[in-house]
């Protein structure tokens, strides 16, 4: 059997493109040259990898196999790549990162903002992602690491443990829960809500924990971040359910009261998720000691 890198790096941009058409032009080849390309693969592999129509292409299953593998192939070359530069094995290279809502806009900008500036031959592409677009796109390859926060089933990956953070309820001063020790989400539930935007990894999570209740979310809005959410509960709008982190921040300068939640889930452990922490170049590993560094003083910070 044999194919080159480049053949399985057309391969993903035609599977990354809704025609092969687009795909090729990724690649820099021609519709023709590109189509022959894939054929020699499925002749090689003994397998038809897409199906073609007027509408585009679609991985087969083998396709989709190919995909998976062809995708960590390439990683290990960029890994291989970063490993040989200028600035040394910790200082160079590109990661990506799928991670939570939480981690997106409340503590990995500060950490990369350090990260980075220390690291000047190291770029990052961070996308906010639901778990199991996470736990997904580290298994296929997609994404070097990922980041998640409360149980998972992650087979067949590593999981990392950095750092622990609590769910509460965020609610204006005065408010009549506002005298409790500890609600339970259902009583939460005859009040309005202030969420985050559609499609994000809490507000998700949190609507599974009220349809397993039996019961209904009511939004009154929907918020892009969560200063944005505890804006809205200071004013008197509505109460949030947010990270104990992001309370703690943005109480120092509104005023919120806070009471915790009774629920089992509320306590949600924050970890990294990777294929093999072994096989990461050192820019990854470098970042993932970091994440931990971070996560040690927080936690020794609250106990």
């Amino acid at each position: 059997m044999h194919f080159d890198l480049a053949d399985l790096r057309l391969f993903i941009h035609i599977a990354e493109s809704p025609s092969l058409t687009q795909g090729a032009r990724r690649a820099h080849l021609s519709p023709a040259a590109a189509s022959a390309r894939i054929k020699a693969l499925e002749s090689q592999f003994d397998s038809r990898l897409l199906y073609r129509d007027s509408r585009g292409v679609e991985l087969t299953p083998a396709g989709q196999k190919l995909l998976q593998h062809a995708r960590l192939v390439m990683r290990q070359v960029e890994y291989l790549k970063s490993e040989f530069t200028e600035y040394g094995a910790d200082n160079a290279g590109h990661i990506r990162i799928f991670a939570n809502t939480t981690a997106v806009t409340e503590f990995l900008p500060e950490i990369l903002a350090d990260f980075l500036a220390q690291r000047p031959g190291v770029t990052v592409d961070l996308q906010e992602k639901l778990t199991r677009d996470i736990v997904r796109g580290v298994l296929d390859g997609s994404t070097d690491m990922g980041i998640i926060a409360g149980p998972v089933k992650a087979t067949g990956l590593q999981a990392i443990h950095f750092s622990t953070d609590r769910l509460l309820l965020a609610l204006p001063v005065g408010h009549a829960l506002a005298g409790e020790q500890k609600v339970t989400l259902q009583q939460t539930l005859a009040y309005q809500h202030i969420g985050l935007h559609a499609g994000s990894t809490l507000l998700t999570f949190l609507h599974d924990q009220v349809e397993r209740l039996g019961g209904k979310l009511s939004l009154r809005i929907q918020m892009s971040g969560f200063e944005a959410i505890c804006r809205m509960i200071e004013a008197g709008v509505g109460i949030g359910i947010i990270p104990e982190s992001a309370a703690r921040r943005h109480s120092r300068t509104m005023r919120l009261a806070t009471v915790e939640l009774d629920e089992t889930w509320a306590v949600r452990e924050r970890r990294v998720l990777v294929r093999d922490l072994d096989a990461l170049p050192g820019s990854v590993r470098a970042l993932i000691a970091r994440l931990q560094d971070v996560g040690r003083e927080e936690d020794s910070r609250q106990e």
